[in-house]
């Protein structure tokens, strides 16, 4: 995998880039959206590629391990063989999944023992065995297994924290340097710079993730409950001492206002259950801000679910159709309503780089925070 940076918009430090993979380049910045279980929910792969136009998807080792395991996944010839997707695919280590097991898991220098959710069975993952497990799951970017530290967090402990990270992160470059990928497909490793809200340890951890060399890099603990003035003010300080030269990656991140504002910091890549999830609740982003479709305001509506969208569902399907299903709770409803936050995510990263690229970023992003940060 290597990063191709194609330019940098003079007003701001957003980029556009193509970060070249086995499986397809992905043109930067880019929203991944995000297939816990090896399926984002309610999409088959076909409206992924051709409705969402997703360039990559992510996948849960936490999750993959417990169902339907290594050896369903293995016996496929990998994730991509196992799902039928044949673009790019990111996988997070488990660290995260790890963090919001704290009744149930222990964490130590080794590594980190949990009990699945599903059985009540007790686990294990050290950082030898995250970088195994994504070796057998097959994806082309995997991430190093750290801990996310929760929000608020003593200083101390979330020292302690960054400080086991980074001896983490030692462990997994010696197993990725040790083993081969699987299925024909090379694999990158991406570090993650921890270090919560405080400016010291997130310097530290940057200059520390930086040092390593890694081809990717990521930035991960935050959207776990700070405010958006703290999420800005660590992205803007890691991303000032990442290298410009490799792509950088806001883990979990998040509403469409915060992709465009993290964006003019210089973040390249973005995951996030938030489209997928709130669709789930008749949450829609659109190209005028937020709608709730199950008010009564939308059941006599009958326009198009946005007249600026990109994908099939926005110019067929009407708000006054989607408020019916969501209220008839038909499948259907979480259908539209994902596909259609998806492509709305999408597009917007997609157009975010076309502005990029002819040096109108700047200004259409201050316009469209507006806009999209209201509620309708």
């Amino acid at each position: 995998m290597h990063f191709e940076l194609k330019h940098t918009d003079p007003q701001s430090k957003a980029r556009a880039g193509l970060v070249h993979t086995d499986h397809g380049t992905i043109e930067t910045p880019i929203f991944m959206p995000v297939g816990t279980q090896g399926t984002v929910k309610g999409v088959h792969q076909q409206e992924l590629r051709d409705d969402v136009e997703a360039q990559i998807i992510l996948g849960n080792t936490f999750h993959l391990y417990l169902r339907p395991g290594l050896d369903v996944i293995e016996g496929a010839g990998g994730l991509h063989q196992f799902i039928g997707w044949e673009r790019p695919i990111l996988t997070d280590s488990g660290g995260y999944q790890v963090y919001s097991l704290a009744t149930s898991r222990k964490i130590t220098e080794e590594g980190v023992r949990f009990q699945s959710h599903h059985d009540g069975s007790y686990h294990f993952f050290s950082p030898e065995r995250a970088i195994d497990i994504q070796r057998t799951i097959g994806a082309d970017i995997i991430m190093a297994f750290d801990e996310c530290t929760p929000y608020p967090c003593d200083y101390n402990y979330a020292k302690r924290s960054m400080h086991m990270t980074h001896r983490w992160l030692k462990r997994c470059i010696t197993q990725m340097d040790a083993t081969e990928p699987k299925y024909g497909y090379s694999q990158a490793l991406f570090p993650i710079v921890q270090g919560s809200v405080y400016p010291d340890l997130r310097k530290e951890s940057a200059e520390f993730i930086a040092e390593q060399g890694a081809v990717g890099n990521a930035i991960g603990g935050l959207s776990v409950g700070e405010p958006d003035e703290d999420l800005y003010s660590m992205t803007d300080l890691v991303c000032s001492i990442l290298p410009a030269d490799k792509p950088r990656y806001l883990m979990g991140v998040g509403t469409p206002v915060n992709l465009l504002e993290s964006i003019a910091m210089g973040v390249d890549m973005f995951d996030c259950v938030m489209p997928s999830r709130n669709a789930r609740h008749g949450m829609l982003f659109t190209s005028e801000g937020t709608i709730n479709i199950k008010n009564q305001k939308w059941k006599m509506d009958f326009s198009p679910l946005d007249i600026n969208g990109t994908a099939y569902v926005d110019q067929v399907y009407t708000k006054a159709y989607l408020h019916h299903l969501i209220k008839a709770k038909e499948n259907l409803a979480i259908q539209i309503a994902t596909i259609h936050n998806l492509a709305f995510y999408l597009a917007l990263v997609k157009e975010a780089r076309r502005r990029i690229l002819d040096g109108t970023f700047r200004t259409w992003k201050d316009e469209q925070v507006k806009k999209l940060g209201r509620r309708i």
